[in-house]
């Protein structure tokens, strides 16, 4: 008889429970070590940028390592828990895989032009051409995006994914499946709770994605990462690979911050696009919304096929 098994019938549990039981402690106990890492070292890290300058500063190039702080605390965390790393997920996925990693690929260019798109044409931020980057030859501001567009989208989403992997390989690779063995209740979304208010800190007072107002700035930030981190979760989920969530998220940070952002111009424009964007958030939503619909359509279409 296991060690869990006896626990089990000592307790008066079944072995399944009793199994499940221990899943849990392990998942929490890994957690509680994730967590105090990487609180510990972000604290410092956000920290020391913010005193000296901010992402303008010069330490702000400490960004980078500070997004490795996610995958670090999973390291650390794994290590100390003799947990190794074989549900990390390298794997791709097989054709779930690929899907899930088109859908996240594409996902910034369908948000940004429905969001960016309705700036726009509404008057609302202005279409015009950025002062530097690359391609400067290009003087049609319209000719000089579709270029730019798929140099991001290729190039500079692989280049992006270098950071992204650090977060990712933390976030979706270890805290994700973690809070589904602690049995957090709607760990899709303490998991985007727990992204985007690592985030804060840096958008009060280290000038990221800020607007107008930074208080405003950093809730509106919220209100878009927690939809994105749902359709993280499902696409880390469904997949059983961690790629599509780091294509993703490198997509998101070279799509919308290279391409879509330095077309927008305007008084106003960073309230209602960029990732603190009125828009971007009410975008986000609706296209939650619309999966979720999909989903549960689906759902009742294979009870009644049943």
């Amino acid at each position: 008889m296991s060690a869990i098994a006896a626990e089990g019938a000592v307790s008066g549990r079944t072995a399944e429970e009793a199994e499940d039981a221990a899943v849990r402690a392990r998942a929490r106990r890994g957690l509680r070590t994730y967590f105090a890492v990487m609180v510990v070292v972000s604290a410092a890290l956000q920290g020391w940028i913010i005193a000296h300058g901010g992402l303008g500063g010069p330490w702000g190039m400490l960004v980078f390592p500070l997004m490795y702080t996610p995958a670090l605390a999973s390291v650390i965390a794994r290590l100390s828990g003799g947990e190794g790393f074989g549900d990390v997920s390298f794997r791709w996925g097989g054709a779930p895989g690929t899907r899930a990693a088109v859908t996240a690929w594409l996902f910034p260019v369908v948000v940004g032009t429905v969001a960016y798109g309705i700036a726009w044409t509404s008057g609302l931020a202005e279409f015009a051409m950025p002062t530097g980057g690359m391609l400067q030859g290009i003087s049609n501001p319209v000719v000089r995006f579709l270029a730019l567009l798929p140099v991001a989208l290729t190039v500079g989403t692989l280049i992006s994914c270098l950071s992204a992997f650090g977060e990712e390989v933390g976030w979706r690779g270890y805290m994700v499946p973690r809070l589904v063995q602690a049995g957090v209740a709607r760990a899709d979304v303490v998991s985007g709770v727990i992204w985007s208010v690592w985030h804060v800190p840096m958008i009060l007072w280290g000038g990221y994605a800020v607007g107008e107002y930074p208080l405003l700035s950093a809730l509106l930030f919220v209100a878009t990462v927690v939809p994105a981190a749902l359709f993280y979760f499902r696409w880390r989920m469904t997949s059983g690979s961690v790629w599509p969530a780091v294509i993703a998220h490198g997509s998101w940070n070279v799509v919308i911050q290279s391409v879509f952002d330095p077309f927008t111009h305007g008084a106003h424009a960073a309230t209602w696009t960029g990732e603190s964007g009125v828009l971007t958030v009410l975008v986000m939503w609706s296209l939650f919304a619309l999966m979720h619909r999909a989903r549960w359509a689906g759902t009742e279409a294979h009870d009644e096929n049943a």
